[in-house]
């Protein structure tokens, strides 16, 4: 696998996240490791077609997902991830898939995006484990968002 999938999507996470939630993240550790859906977590998983095939996957633990999303309504606080907030948290993974695919455009690589599916459950997945690319954006007073890149 090459860093070089995953650069247009924390290029795009950094873009979106300082424009949504005022915050500027820090990146952390660029890896290569198992994707298994852990409970207790949100995930936004978005399907990639054309010359990348696979997915990337954005994981959130919910405390960390409900700061966020509070942090995207302009600081008021959610306390549970209900339908708005899951809508919200979908679509900041939509964001960030579709400004990649459009960096990715820009470099001679034609992906398309579906649209976003929320996960919080591993079995309601029916994910089996894959190698992604990984890397966590650390983001200061929210917590940690993994970006997870699986190219089939």
């Amino acid at each position: 696998m090459k860093a070089e999938y995953i650069n247009p999507f924390l290029e795009s996470a950094r873009i979106v996240i300082e424009q949504v939630a005022n915050i500027r993240p820090t990146t952390g550790q660029l890896g290569v490791k198992d994707v298994k859906f852990v409970e207790k977590y949100i995930w936004i998983q978005i399907g990639m077609t054309g010359q990348m095939e696979g997915d990337v996957v954005f994981g959130l633990a919910e405390d960390v997902a409900l700061r966020m999303v509070s942090a995207m309504m302009g600081g008021f606080v959610i306390t549970e991830m209900d339908e708005m907030g899951k809508s919200a948290i979908s679509e900041l993974g939509n964001m960030i898939s579709g400004n990649a695919s459009t960096m990715l455009f820009n470099q001679g690589v034609r992906v398309d995006i579906t649209p976003p599916k929320i996960v919080q459950s591993a079995t309601a997945a029916g994910f089996v484990p894959k190698k992604a690319l990984t890397i966590p954006l650390i983001m200061d007073g929210i917590g940690e968002l993994d970006i997870q890149v699986i190219i089939t």
